[in-house]
């Protein structure tokens, strides 16, 4: 079986071979993983599952060492997060605003020129198209994460017309990522503190819900997965989630959520791809420590609706040692010396 089949076996809930795995670290971890490993080139000791593709659209810009605005128009400082950095200018400083912004053309086929060559070199991967910051993210990196909270009070006309307004110009997306045959669409958009959600329930349901409903519909009625990413206590919007199309939840936080209770629950109606803890268990358990938690995520995931993934981006305080102890467990499953044969 291909990488890709083995990941559809899963997402049917199917029990596969053994339970795939796709996952990455952030800069300053790589630096230190090719560092201990000896490697400029860490795609050998990850060889993940997932093959990600996306729009290139123009328009970002360096401003210094440090700082860089994105198309949209934000400008993120880099000097301490080197992956995606932290808003410190964004374009929507007032509501008026939203009237006069140009926003960037993601119809343009150029802008996904690049694709079908990657996805004809790696036929034999589960191919996401992603969709990142793709709503409330979007929102508020545009708008100022207190400011977009307050308008949901104030100002909801707003929001529903500034939301809308960032759905039509995804849509364009989803419908190129359809045609380029892709597998899988996936969606960021953050909705959690270690606590529950930011803006509570019924704002979610009003302001978020129906429009990924409308951004999910595309891939859903196609018979294609859809994937979404939301970091945080989210636990109360996997029933709503499904029930509007979505199929695999990401990064399934252990700090945040009981993984071994939820897997069983939603077996047969929403898969998962994480559960490894970032906050405890890589970064300062042992490694014995670490081929108990990997061994036991995996039998967790025998049965299907699972791919196994450490939950998020792995930061920089997570030992090297214990990455390798990981990925030691992970390829060692019987099932996938089996298909080596």
């Amino acid at each position: 079986m291909t990488k890709k089949q083995v990941v559809i076996e899963a997402l049917r809930f199917r029990p596969p071979p053994y339970v795939p795995w796709d996952w990455g670290p952030t800069h300053d971890c790589a630096e230190r993983l090719k560092a201990k490993l000896g490697t400029d080139d860490l795609g050998g000791f990850l060889d993940g599952h997932f093959l990600g593709v996306g729009c290139q659209v123009p328009g970002g810009a360096w401003l210094d060492k440090d700082h860089v605005r994105d198309p949209y128009g934000v400008v993120w400082d880099r000097s301490v997060d080197k992956d995606i950095g932290t808003p410190c200018d964004w374009p929507i400083k007032k509501p008026e605003d939203l009237k006069a912004f140009q926003w960037p053309d993601t119809a343009g086929e150029s802008h996904y020129r690049h694709i079908p060559a990657r996805l004809d070199r790696h036929r034999d991967r589960f191919c996401i198209y992603s969709l990142g910051f793709s709503l409330y993210e979007r929102a508020w990196t545009m708008r100022g994460m207190d400011a977009l909270l307050m308008d949901m009070i104030e100002r909801p006309e707003f929001v529903e017309e500034f939301l809308d307004a960032i759905v039509e110009n995804n849509l364009h997306q989803v419908r190129h990522a359809l045609r380029l045959g892709v597998d899988c669409m996936y969606f960021g958009d953050d909705y959690g503190m270690q606590v529950g959600l930011i803006m509570g329930l019924p704002h979610w349901r009003h302001f978020i819900k129906p429009r990924l409903a409308r951004m999910f519909a595309p891939f859903h009625q196609a018979g294609k997965f859809v994937y979404m990413h939301s970091c945080g206590r989210v636990d109360s919007l996997f029933d709503d989630l499904v029930e509007i199309g979505l199929n695999i939840f990401n990064p399934f936080q252990p700090e945040v959520m009981d993984v071994f209770s939820l897997l069983p629950r939603y077996h047969g109606r929403l898969a998962f791809h994480g559960g490894m803890s970032v906050q405890k268990v890589l970064p300062f358990g042992s490694v014995r420590e670490v081929r108990d938690m990997t061994a036991r995520l995996l039998a967790a995931g025998a049965k299907g609706g699972y791919i196994f993934s450490p939950s998020h981006g792995v930061p920089r305080d997570v030992p090297p040692e214990n990455l390798i102890a990981m990925m030691e467990v992970v390829r060692d499953q019987p099932g996938l010396a089996e298909l080596d044969k």
